[in-house]
């Protein structure tokens, strides 16, 4: 079920989107610009970007706060063209996350606004509008997680999903400054891990679910003894791909990167899309690999997302992966 979901290349993505403003230009510390960047940000909505730009389609179940900014990235969803007609505008205090950052990797800031985020204001009255059977696989960052009604109403969503025939796509994505605490963090995302067919995370998160990074590969071995296919990704190591008892392990494409952000949004962007054009599993990954090499080499994240012609012509141009 979860390939053969894939493989239809139409996702439906729960999670947030938000504006992005970077230092122009490259190099240049955010306390000394003159000038910064607007463009598309936020995991979810990179995602869809990357898959879209990789020939897929994606819709994007969000909430933005109604004015300036969330109509930004309203426009910039459909820029690159993503499905926006499940993206609800909210007013009142809510406002849509702000990241402020540079294509610097010295001492490397990003600066995130994320105070009464509108993302999380995701009622079951929008979950329950989606049509499920229209698409192929759900995928859901786990940033949705940290706070309510978002929690619940993306918790209920998989819940339709699983009932539609979809598989679950869970992109564990902690991060810390979104969450109440971290107990409460690791008991909400092993949840959703638990109700997820593929689970994408790095050493890091896979180990803040287990206790400890040192039990990470440990917890992934187990849940992979589930029937769950599981990408432990290790940063300049590579990853372990999991999945019927095997373990697959592959490494990555060195570049000169000028930032650090953006690679895991385009991973999933770029694995999913080359499962579903056929690839085979150990030869998505490393495309997802590639796909997050070219865009911590330029600046931005959505607008770095590579296309499919891009894709290829850097795995053409690249003298290969790294040793495992």
């Amino acid at each position: 079920m979860l390939l053969d979901g894939i493989r239809q290349n139409n996702f439906v993505v729960f999670g947030r989107a938000g504006m992005d403003l970077y230092a122009d230009p490259i190099g240049t510390k955010s306390e000394h610009a003159d000038t910064f960047h607007a463009d598309l940000g936020g995991s979810s909505a990179n995602i869809c970007a990357g898959l879209v730009k990789l020939g897929a389609k994606a819709a994007l179940v969000t909430s933005v706060s109604d004015d300036a900014v969330g109509r930004f990235c309203i426009n910039r969803l459909q820029h690159y063209g993503v499905d926006t007609s499940f993206v609800q505008s909210v007013g009142g205090e809510a406002r849509t996350s702000l990241a402020v950052y540079e294509s610097v990797l010295e001492d490397f800031q990003n600066v995130i606004y994320r105070n009464g985020a509108a993302d999380f204001q995701v009622p079951d009255a929008n979950v329950d509008q989606v049509d499920y059977q229209a698409f192929g696989a759900l995928i859901t960052a786990g940033t949705v997680f940290a706070a309510e009604p978002s929690r619940g109403s993306t918790l209920r969503a998989m819940d339709h999903a699983r009932a539609a025939g979809l598989p679950v796509i869970f992109d564990i994505d902690y991060r810390p400054y979104s969450w109440p605490s971290a107990a409460v963090a690791a008991d909400i995302l092993s949840r959703a891990g638990a109700a997820s067919d593929m689970i994408v995370g790095n050493d890091e998160e896979f180990g803040f679910m287990a206790g400890g990074i040192e039990k990470g590969l440990e917890m992934a071995r187990e849940l992979a003894a589930q029937g769950k296919l599981i990408i432990y990704k290790m940063g300049h190591e590579g990853a372990i791909t999991l999945w019927q008892g095997e373990e697959i392990r592959t490494g990555i494409y060195p570049v000169t990167a000028i930032k650090p952000n953006g690679a895991g949004d385009s991973f999933m962007a770029g694995l999913l899309a080359s499962i579903a054009d056929g690839h085979s599993l150990q030869d998505a990954v490393l495309r997802g690999s590639a796909c997050a090499s070219i865009v911590v080499s330029q600046p931005g994240c959505a607008p770095a997302m590579p296309t499919t012609p891009e894709l290829d012509a850097f795995l053409a141009q690249h003298p290969g992966a790294s040793a495992a």
